[in-house]
């Protein structure tokens, strides 16, 4: 399975001629031009995780490709036909096993309302919690680790990481960095990945891994 990596939040996996689209939003470039999507999984309803106009676009040159996610995707994704997905559920779609974990969005404030989240297990070896430190409660060969965010402290960050052990991680959601400061939490997380026996991955948008 090969993983490619877009722009803060947003990945693609592709295996046997399969490709599922993780986390189209706004903050990535468009996907439009992508073929042979089976699935797209949206972890939540904020926008730097999808958009109308993605959705609009890969499912324009992929019709047949299902979309899922939790009920706060459902509702606010209404014009696409969102198949409702929760902890505890497995999908199988094309070359993929999807298994979702957890409930809700990472605090940010008091103020703000915690939506809908799930994080996703793809064949059993590539792991994304969304915006959450949900942990899978399995080992996980590759990690999509969060970087930076309004609801981040690096020390949780480096927690969730130390608490999963992957095999493998690399760093996302970085789209609120500074250069200097994705450096930063980059080797914060690297360390944190190591404690376990692992090897971080400096994954920049457009560059593969494989899985």
């Amino acid at each position: 399975m090969e993983l490619t990596r877009y722009e803060h939040a947003c990945t693609v996996l592709e295996r046997d001629g399969d490709r599922l689209v993780i986390d189209p939003g706004s903050l990535s470039r468009p996907l439009g031009d992508l073929h042979d999507v089976v699935a797209v999984v949206i972890t939540h309803e904020h926008a730097d995780h999808w958009t109308d106009e993605q959705l609009a676009a890969i499912r324009a040159t992929n019709p047949a490709a299902r979309i899922l996610g939790p009920e706060g995707v459902v509702i606010a994704a209404a014009a696409h036909p969102v198949e409702r997905v929760g902890a505890g559920d497995t999908v199988e779609i094309g070359a993929f096993r999807l298994e979702f974990f957890g409930h809700e969005h990472a605090i940010i404030h008091e103020s703000i309302p915690i939506v809908d989240n799930v994080g996703v297990l793809v064949n059993g070896s590539y792991y994304y919690g969304g915006d959450s430190y949900t942990q899978p409660g399995v080992p996980v060969e590759v990690l999509a680790a969060p970087c930076g965010a309004p609801w981040l402290k690096i020390g949780e960050a480096m927690d969730y990481v130390l608490a999963i052990a992957p095999r493998r991680a690399f760093a996302v959601h970085d789209a609120p960095l500074s250069e200097f400061g994705i450096g930063m939490h980059r080797a914060r997380l690297r360390w944190a990945t190591e404690q376990g026996g692992g090897g971080f991955v400096e994954l920049e948008a457009g560059e593969t891994l494989e899985v």
